[in-house]
């Protein structure tokens, strides 16, 4: 059993709007990102912060998911974490919410791989989601909210899982980001 953390608790600064709400097909981002996971997951989170009430509103078609407030996000996409596996017991997948488009096959392979811990790359550029074992998840949970989950990875035997999957690379920080995604995925 796998379970799933979404990340959605930032301030979407250098976007400067609610980056999970930009729209692609008619849908929000945080959608496709939710999306994405659900087929995969036992029980999904999503864990939000700043604009906790819009993107409730945004996945109130999704009862089955379960929406977390982070009251520290400012402290950060750690404190997110944090926040979310407080609330697992099992295997996780962890996506940032601005990572909407990974592939159904990336998924499947990070979750057939041994590894206690598994990154996927593409081209050698580490991605997202991350997978963590249970047993780390609950080192994970111990953890200070002023550590980091790379740090945390680096202190552990991880499992890179090489993909063709350029999406794990995608991460939607500015509207120009938001812009050459679009119009890369066009048609799909």
């Amino acid at each position: 059993m796998v379970e799933g953390i979404i990340l959605a608790g930032g301030y979407s600064s250098r976007a400067k709007q609610n980056k999970m709400l930009l729209r692609f097909n008619d849908k929000p981002l945080i959608f496709h990102t939710v999306m994405s996971l659900l087929p995969f997951v036992s029980h999904l989170i999503v864990v939000t912060g700043h604009y906790d009430k819009d993107i409730r509103q945004a996945l109130s078609s999704f009862p089955q998911v379960e929406i977390i407030h982070n009251d520290n996000y400012d402290k950060g996409m750690f404190s997110s974490i944090l926040c979310g596996v407080k609330n697992v017991h099992s295997d996780i997948l962890i996506l940032p919410g601005d990572c909407p488009f990974v592939e159904k096959k990336t998924i499947e392979v990070l979750l057939n791989a041994k590894g206690d811990i598994r990154v996927p790359s593409f081209k050698n550029e580490h991605g997202h989601p991350i997978y963590i074992c249970r047993e780390l998840v609950e080192e994970l949970k111990k953890e200070s909210i002023d550590y980091n989950l790379k740090a945390f990875r680096n202190r552990h035997n991880y499992e890179i899982i090489e993909t063709t999957d350029k999406n794990i690379l995608n991460d939607i920080d500015t509207l120009s980001d938001y812009q050459d995604l679009s119009k890369n995925l066009e048609g799909k």
